[in-house]
C-alpha cells in the first residue's frame, strides 16, 4: 500500500501513528528503559457521543414535574425498588451509577447539570463539532479546544505556542523546543484523532496500546514495513525529518508502559469492551508518566429514540459501562488521581417528555461529571431552571444555564495553568464569575 509522505502532517505531526500500521521496528525499542518528564496534572477527556440524558443521568427526583412528563422511564424516587441514589434531597444519581456513589461522598465527584451549548442545533454532527472546538455557531474553526489548551499551556521547555512563530514551529513538527519536551502531552484513545485534539500542538491518536508497534506476521504485523516505513521518514528532511523524529521520540517513551505486561491495582476490574480498554491504557499511561496532559476516549450508544428504560434497560447498561469504568479509573490510579480531573460531556441533553416510543429525542442542556483529587465535590452545581413548561427551552428541553464553555475554561485556567487561556476559547471571553466552582 502506498503511503502518502505528507498526510500525517494534516492533523498535527503525530497523526501518521493512528493509521494502524504499527510497524515492526517500533517492537524491538518499545519495553526498554527510558528517561522520563516529570509529574504533571493531567486532564481526561470522556465524549458520550449521541446525546446523554441528563435527567435519567441524575434525576430531579425532587420535582414533581419530572414524573409527570415521563410515563415509564423515570427513576423512581429514593427508597423505592430500582429507586435514585440520593445526593442532596432532590437530585440522583441513576441507580446504574452507584459505583460513583462514594466518590460523590467523599467530596471526589462533582455534577454540573443544566449544562450544555447556546445553540439550538438538535444536529448531533454540528453539536459535536461545536463542542470539540468550544465556538458553537461558528463552523470557521477547525482546531480543538483541547489542542488549544495544550498550545496555550507551558510544556517541559517552559514555553507555548504562543510564545511566537518559530516556537510554534518547532511545537507542530518536532524540532528543539520538543526536544526538551512530551510528544506524547495529548492522546486519544482509539483510530483517529478526534476534532478536540487537531491543531498545531503534537496529538497523538493510538487504536489499541496493545498492537501499538507490536508483533508478527502471526498477529497481522509485517516486519517488512520497517525498511519501507524507515527509508520514508529517515530519508526526509525538514518537517518530515522533524515530525519522523518526534513520533520516534514518542515511541521512545511509550517503552516504560509496557502494554502486554500491565496489571491494574489489586481488585480493579475495567468494564469489557471498548470503553473499558480505553480507560485502562489511560491508566497505563498516566502511571508510566510519559508526560501525558490530555487524554480523550468516546463511549458511544446514548441516542435513546426507542425503549431507552428506567431503573432498567439500553440507557442502564450503558450507564453501568460509563460507572464501572470511571470507578475502575479512579482505584487504578490511586494516589495519581491527587493530579487528574476526569471530565464527561455529551453534545446536548434530550427531551424532558419521553415519546411515544418510550425513547426521548434530541434536546438542549444535559449534565457533566467532574471527577478526581483537584475536584470540589460532594455538590450539584449550576443554577437549576426547572422543569415547569415555561422554564423549558422552547417548552420541551432542559434550559441550559451554565455554558459548556466556561466548565471547559475552568479546568483548562486552574488545572492546567494555561498562561493564554483566552486563546483557548475564541469569542468567549473568560470570566472566573461563570466558572461553575468545579474545582477547589
Amino acid at each position: 500500500m502506498a503511503i502518502e509522505r505528507r498526510m500525517f502532517l494534516k492533523h498535527g505531526a503525530l497523526a501518521f501513528l493512528s493509521l494502524g500500521l504499527p510497524p515492526a521496528f517500533l517492537a524491538r525499542t518499545l519495553f526498554a528503559e527510558s528517561g522520563a518528564p516529570r509529574r504533571g496534572r493531567t486532564l481526561i477527556c470522556i465524549f458520550q457521543r449521541g446525546a446523554v440524558d441528563g435527567l435519567a443521568m441524575v434525576p430531579p427526583f425532587g420535582e414533581s414535574a419530572y414524573y409527570g412528563t415521563r410515563r415509564t422511564i423515570a427513576i423512581p424516587q429514593p427508597g423505592a425498588a430500582g429507586g435514585a441514589i440520593d445526593l442532596d434531597g432532590f437530585f440522583g444519581l441513576h441507580p446504574a451509577l452507584e459505583p460513583l456513589a462514594p466518590l460523590y461522598r467523599s467530596r471526589e465527584l462533582a455534577i454540573v447539570h443544566a449544562c450544555g451549548s447556546p445553540h439550538p442545533t438538535r444536529s448531533h454532527f454540528e453539536a459535536q463539532d461545536y463542542m470539540e472546538t468550544a465556538a458553537p455557531g461558528d463552523r470557521g474553526v477547525r482546531d480543538g479546544w483541547l489542542n488549544r489548551a495544550l498550545a496555550a499551556t507551558p510544556c517541559d521547555c517552559g514555553r507555548t505556542l504562543a510564545d511566537g512563530p518559530a516556537h510554534a514551529a518547532d511545537h507542530a513538527v518536532g524540532q528543539a523546543a520538543l526536544a526538551e519536551s512530551s510528544p506524547l502531552r495529548g492522546i486519544a484513545v482509539g483510530g483517529d484523532l478526534p476534532l478536540a485534539l487537531r491543531g498545531a500542538a503534537p496529538a497523538l491518536a493510538i487504536p489499541d496500546l496493545e498492537r501499538f508497534g507490536i508483533g508478527t506476521r502471526r498477529r497481522g504485523v509485517d516486519p517488512g514495513a520497517e525498511s519501507a516505513l524507515a527509508e520514508l521518514y529517515r530519508g526526509e528532511e525538514g518537517l518530515i525529518a522533524g515530525a519522523a523524529d518526534e513520533s520516534f521520540d514518542a515511541v521512545d517513551r511509550l517503552r516504560r508502559a509496557d502494554p502486554l505486561r500491565y496489571e491494574p491495582a489489586t481488585g480493579v476490574e475495567y468494564p469489557a469492551g471498548p470503553f473499558g480498554r480505553s480507560l485502562r491504557q489511560i491508566a497505563q499511561l498516566v502511571k508510566a508518566d510519559v508526560g501525558l496532559e490530555v487524554a480523550f476516549a468516546d463511549v458511544g450508544g446514548w441516542d435513546t429514540h426507542q425503549a431507552q428504560g428506567g431503573s432498567g434497560g439500553q440507557l442502564a447498561i450503558r450507564l453501568a459501562q460509563l460507572g464501572q469504568g470511571l470507578r475502575a479509573l479512579h482505584d487504578d490510579l490511586g494516589d495519581r488521581m491527587e493530579d487528574v480531573v476526569v471530565l464527561t460531556m455529551s453534545e446536548f441533553g434530550r427531551t424532558v417528555a419521553e415519546n411515544g416510543t418510550g425513547g426521548t429525542d434530541h434536546g438542549h442542556g444535559t449534565c457533566m461529571l467532574a471527577l478526581g483529587g483537584p475536584v470540589h465535590g460532594g455538590r450539584v452545581l449550576g443554577p437549576w431552571p426547572g422543569l415547569d413548561p415555561d422554564a423549558l427551552h422552547e417548552r420541551r428541553d432542559l434550559a441550559v444555564t451554565t455554558d459548556f464553555r466556561d466548565v471547559f475554561a475552568e479546568i483548562v485556567v486552574r488545572h492546567l495553568e494555561a498562561e493564554r487561556p483566552a486563546a483557548v476559547f475564541p469569542g468567549h471571553p473568560i470570566d472566573p464569575a461563570r466558572f461553575p466552582a468545579i474545582l477547589a
